[in-house]
């Protein structure tokens, strides 16, 4: 194998791809050739590096240093100055928010630094659409000898003794779901690889497939093999064409390397995998749903049991794992049992991916131990909150999750302290909110979501969200009453306690959880007539106004101003402040902090403007006279 004295790691996934860097790689291969480098350094791609935010991302090795946001045009400097000068171009590297110091290598950011990775272990190192990589870095080692060393029951029972659970929300043994599909005595039988990953904001399990198809492959033959399936499907959405590409072109590998077909390395088993490319239906990822869509049926969930173990795919038994689950396999087969137990929590064995996205410095894929705290993730690994705004609340479990607050930042993140709190794990979306985001909002969003992806099938899944939908946009929209919140609150558990499959019974969450941390939301809605958030368009004029305590007309005596009708701007303030002069001096204006002018370059100076108009009546001597009502004014 040829030499190089380094090597240029350019992102391939789908982040950066989308950003351009394919062309980074075809244009660093051009410089190199250029200067005279090509034989010394070399340019290859790698799977998602997980920090997506700062795309397109190009890692420097043996060194390790971590360049962000490259340029076509940047390219000819960089090579200039690290590769002929030997000095790396700072202006490149990673700043953390807030600060001035450069930071060069991967390994010393905040955001790297803090996780531990299991399933990501080959992430931003091995190219996914070569084999060879895979295999260079201990790939297939773990099919090897599960297939030469250990019997398909000792292969279970080490699942058993690690304590994973599946990984793709519900949380279920996933050694017990092995055995009990092995102890069925109908053939043949099936495994799936359920991809289909439909909540808003969430990226892992397309991240796996795009940056290490082939540690999916190797898991789900470890697992047909441990069942006694010979014959596994990748059910995976069409929305995403270049891990569709990928786990295609993995297959192929791995069927000309003898790792799937026929006397798979010798040991006498046949095994292979297909692909089933979904629509994008989110209640697809419904098992007994999904196995309706392999069979070419509408994806509709069906009443459990009997369960897919018992009478899945063409009505036999069938094993189904989300990606990250049959990822963690070939782990476990090779480290073993004691290892990875040894990770997490008592009841939430090993890591976890998060997709960290929303109102967060450091947005991207993160693996973390079970049981880390959730301000640990929000704030060490996700560099916290933008423009120094307050943190209010974290969605976790995608649309049907719930919504946790400030107070709950040093919640273990595990299976069941999340359900406990009134959230799930779901497959790893974790959205951030920050003080701008209206929480009665934020439930309108996930139930139009959940509205439209809902199969129908059930009554109360179909008309429960449509009648939830409509009382939440009332609210929002200031006709809402304190009978109809009860009214919402009785139907969220109506909901949750009758439909059949899993949208429904968690179609309540968002609801009933910001129900139980953000009611005082609602009430400021319905009984204030007011969205502190400013959100709630048909409930304020300005944001402006809406966050001034005093409520007073900010565009209306700014418009005035300007316009040189100084009268009319000092009685539009005195209508809700008496003392313009001294707010204008003492007032910490938060109208300014929501001005939307700042989105292009400065707030406008609203305090400074109020204190004008004070001022000069204070100078001229004559303010304007007010109406005076002839009888005495009674506030309840």
């Amino acid at each position: 194998m040829k030499q190089y004295r380094a090597h240029l790691l350019v992102c391939a996934g789908t982040g950066c791809v989308s950003n351009g860097s394919f062309k980074i790689k075809e244009t660093l291969e051009k410089e190199l050739i250029k200067q005279g480098l090509a034989d010394e350094i070399h340019v290859d791609t790698t799977g998602c590096n997980g920090f997506c935010e700062r795309g397109p991302i190009v890692v420097v090795q043996p060194e390790g240093i971590f360049y962000q946001r490259i340029k076509e045009q940047d390219i000819p400097h960089l090579i200039e100055e690290h590769f002929l000068k030997g000095k790396p171009v700072k202006e490149l590297m990673y700043i953390p928010p807030d600060e001035e110091k450069v930071i060069p290598t991967m390994n010393e950011i905040e955001f790297f630094k803090h996780q531990r990775l299991v399933v990501l272990k080959n992430r931003g190192r091995i190219d996914p659409e070569v084999i060879d990589e895979y295999i260079a870095f201990g790939g297939y080692e773990a099919l090897a000898k599960a297939l030469t060393e250990i019997t398909p029951e000792n292969i279970i029972k080490e699942i058993k003794d690690s304590g994973l659970r599946g990984r793709g929300g519900g949380g279920f043994p996933t050694g017990l779901k092995w055995e009990l599909c092995h102890n069925q005595k109908k053939n043949p039988k099936y495994i799936i690889c359920n991809a289909d990953e439909g909540d808003p904001g969430a990226f892992m399990d397309r991240s796996i497939l795009e940056s290490d198809p082939h540690a999916i492959l190797e898991g789900m033959i470890i697992g047909a093999y441990a069942i006694g399936a010979n014959e596994g499907y990748i059910y995976v959405r069409d929305e995403y064409p270049l891990a569709v590409k990928r786990i295609y072109l993995a297959i192929s590998q791995a069927e000309e390397y003898g790792l799937l077909g026929e006397d798979i390395l010798g040991s006498g088993f046949n095994f292979v995998i297909k692909v089933i490319r979904g629509a994008g239906a989110f209640v697809c990822g419904e098992e007994t749903a999904l196995i309706a869509s392999v069979e070419g049926r509408v994806g509709e969930p069906r009443q459990r049991p009997p369960f897919p173990i018992q009478k899945g795919l063409w009505r036999k038994p069938t094993n189904i794992n989300n990606v990250e689950t049959w990822a963690n396999v070939p782990n476990i087969v090779n480290r073993g049992a004691e290892w990875f137990a040894s990770l997490g929590t008592e009841n939430s064995k090993g890591t976890k991916i998060f997709s960290l996205v929303g109102k967060i410095n450091n947005t991207g894929l993160v693996e973390v131990p079970m049981g880390i705290p959730l301000g640990d993730i929000i704030f060490n690994i996700g560099g916290g909150i933008p423009d120094n705004k307050k943190f209010k609340a974290v969605q976790t479990g995608g649309p049907s999750g719930g919504c946790l607050p400030i107070e709950l930042l040093n919640l273990p993140v595990d299976y069941q302290r999340l359900a406990e709190a009134g959230s799930i794990m779901g497959s790893g979306g974790m959205v951030v909110m920050d003080e701008d985001t209206c929480m009665v909002d934020v439930a309108k969003y996930f139930l139009t979501f959940l509205l439209g992806e809902s199969c129908g099938k059930c009554f109360t899944c179909r008309k429960g969200i449509q009648r939830m939908l409509e009382i939440v946009t009332d609210i929002t929209e200031g006709r809402g009453s304190m009978k109809k919140l009860e009214l919402l609150e009785e139907l969220a558990q109506v909901v949750k306690d009758t439909t059949q499959c899993g949208l429904g019974q968690t179609a309540a969450n968002p609801v009933l959880s910001t129900l139980r941390y953000f009611r005082h939301e609602y009430i400021e809605h319905i009984e204030d007539k007011k969205c502190n958030a400013g959100v709630c368009r048909q409930l304020f004029i300005s944001p402006c106004q809406n966050t001034c305590p005093a409520n007073t007309n900010a565009p209306a005596y700014i418009a005035y101003i300007s316009a040189g009708r100084f009268e009319d701007a000092m009685l539009e303030i005195l209508n809700t402040n008496p003392f313009p002069s001294v707010c204008g001096r003492v007032c910490d204006h938060p109208c300014q902090l929501k001005c939307r002018r700042n989105q292009i370059d400065d707030s406008v100076a609203i305090r400074s403007l109020k204190r004008f108009v004070g001022d000069y009546f204070a100078q001229n001597g004559k303010f304007p006279k007010m109406d005076v009502p002839d009888k005495k004014l009674q506030y309840k």
